[in-house]
């Protein structure tokens, strides 16, 4: 195991119905680097992500976190980690500077709030109760936290889902920026980036090898 690697992932599986969903994962992942997670839907892409945050726990293999067991480490993966699903998980009641503020660290300020929002388009909208915004929209404000975070790992299950084609670009430069400043992503989607060097990982469902 490289002392390099932020992410190290050791024969990674996870089990469903006494059936293995696919199989054994196997990949590393260093500061300032981008991996693309691919498969086809259903392959198990969003399962790995869960396993990964401790959502769900696996059945076999081992996950490193700057060379040591996360078992060891949870509390500094945990802070180190920014977890963006392909659901938004933002609240219809509450506001896009409210839901922002929720979802970001605690010292973040009113202006860095307002800032983060209007740079993925929502300038106009931070006080409007997130019910009356769009799919788009809910997206914009959870993708947000990219700007807000401080985390040096994210992780990030099909980032471009219900955004246009300024919002990809938007979204883009946040990831390529991250890896400039020696942060690492994880990231599954459907489509390639534009402009951002990646290395690619394929993640192969049980049922696809036969």
């Amino acid at each position: 195991m490289s002392a390099k690697n932020i992410l190290t992932v050791e024969n990674i599986a996870f089990e469903r119905n006494d059936n293995l969903l696919f199989h054994p994962v196997d990949l590393a992942l260093s500061r300032g680097e981008a991996l693309h997670i691919e498969g086809s839907n259903g392959s198990g892409k969003t399962t790995l992500f869960r396993l990964l945050t401790g959502v769900l726990q696996p059945s076999c293999g081992s996950v490193y976190f700057r060379g040591k067991p996360i078992e060891q480490c949870r509390y500094d993966y945990l802070s180190e980690l920014l977890f963006i699903g392909h659901q938004s998980a933002v609240k219809g009641m509450l506001s896009a500077q409210e839901n922002l503020k929720w979802m970001s660290p605690p010292a973040t300020s009113a202006e860095e709030l307002a800032c983060a929002l209007s740079s993925v388009g929502l300038e106009g909208y931070t006080h409007i109760p997130c019910h009356n915004l769009s799919a788009g929209q809910h997206r914009r404000v959870a993708l947000a936290r990219l700007i807000t975070s401080k985390a040096s790992l994210w992780y990030l299950d099909e980032p471009f889902a219900a955004l246009d084609k300024q919002g990809i670009a938007l979204i883009e430069s946040c990831m390529q920026a991250h890896i400039e400043q020696g942060g690492a992503i994880l990231f599954s989607s459907h489509q390639d980036l534009a402009k951002t060097a990646v290395r690619k990982y394929s993640i192969v469902g049980y049922q696809e090898a036969f």
